[in-house]
């Protein structure tokens, strides 16, 4: 019995007993990453992402490397080492059947710069350039002597064309011909591979943005520390001014569209009503903002004092500033895994020799449309990574700040949080990643059926290919700057391409 006779009000202290929480979420979470990584062991071993990033042409050669032979395919097998770019015989009347192009694919060392009108033409740049433009079986000194040349040989005209800097694949410069070109490779290539193309077309972009993020982000951490009252209302003016600017730029744009009197295209129309109501939302969103940091005005004191709290936490514990490094290089590794993942899933298949000795590659039923569950696995596994995050920058801020003895802090706050997070937590995080993701899933999938949506009511490709081309001096790259300034959605000029273009080549 206590000789005490007052009593003493408890201190706050962590819990003592603890267990394990949502158990069943977790086991959940084990069962879908054990399907996870039987759908990635499967897309490794079957599939060839050399296939997608290098191209390859209708018999099953990967262009820029040396293969294997397919047994049936007698043109198989070879070595493609010098030759690099992927040559399409009929670039101008592309066809596509049953998501494949019927027009035969081959691999050159060169794509020709110039026209070429006659077989002799043809001919002579084989000769000089090394570069084979007819089918591998037809020796160059033939091209001219064969009867079946002219089916061997890519149709004439062969326009001019160069090479794309990142699939290697040659690109007709010709007005008609690159129109025709760029609408089948937009319209008739399934999602997977638009994703695909994607990112690997923006992934220099994406690994630069985050490395970016990340270092404003320690910038800021670091500057708060010392400048926090100066700093917040730095922050506060440049929220202000830049909400003014976006508003004003809008509306600049909408009164320049108004008063050009040369708008013909319905494109042009249908962007000057998106100006307008993007213009209308920013007005609005701007001045609830406006009234919203007047009204709280008095609360920029205790916001300074909560970042000067923030301060103190990370004075006591250092490796805090750790933490982001940690799982910006845990995210990184797993997004690297992903990509990989889905680039051998989209390539995934089994040789099979078709009519004329071409090689097609087949999937096995249903593993198209496993990329879903990929997709599915990537935002859980990435909300998982950041919740966990948030978790252990939680529990250290926690031991900080109830701390009663300021002059003694706890010993290695985030290596016990870290601690008491997977011992005990795992199953909250796991539950809480999984709210998060089916949240964001039919978002995803409402924007993709708005912007379909939006596709299906404007102009029509073949429309919009022939306003180009009315507009456009055929045999000249240079295209009408109007258009290209008022009317986005518009085709690219030969010359040039949009970022479209390369998301969907």
């Amino acid at each position: 019995v206590s000789a005490e006779t007052t009593c003493r009000q408890r201190e706050w202290r962590p819990q003592i007993y603890r267990k394990c929480t949502d158990t069943a979420w977790l086991f959940l979470f084990f069962l879908f990453w054990t399907g996870l990584m039987f759908l990635m062991g499967y897309s490794v071993v079957t599939g060839a992402t050399k296939r997608l990033l290098f191209g390859y042409d209708s018999f099953g050669n990967v262009c820029g490397k040396k293969n294997s032979p397919v047994e049936g395919a007698p043109l198989s097998g070879q070595d493609m080492t010098l030759k690099k770019h992927v040559f399409y015989m009929n670039s101008c009347n592309l066809d596509v059947k049953d998501v494949r192009l019927s027009s035969t694919v081959l691999c050159v060392s060169r794509c020709p710069e110039e026209q070429l009108n006659t077989l002799e033409e043809v001919q002579l740049f084989a000769n000089s350039s090394g570069s084979l433009l007819c089918v591998y079986s037809l020796n160059s000194f033939n091209y001219t002597q064969n009867l079946k040349a002219h089916s061997l040989c890519p149709r004439l005209p062969v326009p001019p064309s160069k090479s794309f800097p990142l699939f290697n694949r040659c690109i007709p410069q010709r007005p008609e011909c690159y129109s025709a070109f760029a609408s089948v490779l937009i319209n008739d290539v399934d999602t997977l591979h638009q994703m695909l193309s994607g990112i690997m077309s923006a992934r220099d972009a994406i690994l630069g943005l985050c490395a970016l993020a990340l270092a404003l982000s320690v910038a800021v951490m670091f500057t708060f520390q010392f400048i926090t009252t100066l700093l917040v209302h730095i922050f506060i003016a440049l929220v202000i001014l830049g909400l003014l600017f976006v508003c004003g730029v809008l509306w600049w744009l909408y009164y320049d569209y108004t008063t050009d009197l040369s708008i013909e295209l319905d494109t042009e129309r249908q962007n000057m009503k998106c100006l307008l109501g993007f213009a209308l939302v920013s007005m609005v969103i701007t001045a609830v903002l406006l009234v919203l940091i007047y009204v709280f005005r008095k609360r920029i004191k205790l916001t300074v004092e909560l970042f000067q709290v923030i301060g103190k936490v990370i004075s006591s514990s250092p490796f805090l500033l750790l933490q982001p490094a940690w799982t910006f290089a845990i995210l990184s590794l797993f997004w690297a895994l992903w990509v990989a993942a889905l680039l051998s899933l989209g390539t995934a298949g089994t040789a099979q020799v078709i009519e004329g000795g071409h090689v097609e590659y087949k999937l096995l039923s249903g593993i198209r449309f496993m990329w879903w569950y990929h997709l599915i696995g990537l935002i859980w596994t990435s909300e998982f990574i950041l919740v966990c995050q948030q978790m252990t920058v939680a529990g250290v801020v926690v031991n900080c700040y109830f701390n009663r003895n300021k002059s003694d802090p706890p010993d290695r706050p985030v290596l016990s949080s870290l601690s008491v997070l997977f011992r005990y937590h795992q199953g909250t995080v796991v539950k809480g990643s999984f709210l998060i993701t089916v949240m964001r899933i039919p978002r995803i999938i409402l924007l993709y059926i708005y912007s379909s949506l939006i596709e299906k009511m404007g102009l029509s490709t073949e429309k919009l290919v022939t306003e180009t081309l009315r507009r456009t001096q055929v045999g000249n790259v240079a295209c009408d700057d109007h258009i290209h300034s008022k009317c986005p959605q518009v085709l690219p000029c030969p010359g040039t391409f949009s970022p479209q273009f390369l998301l969907y080549l």
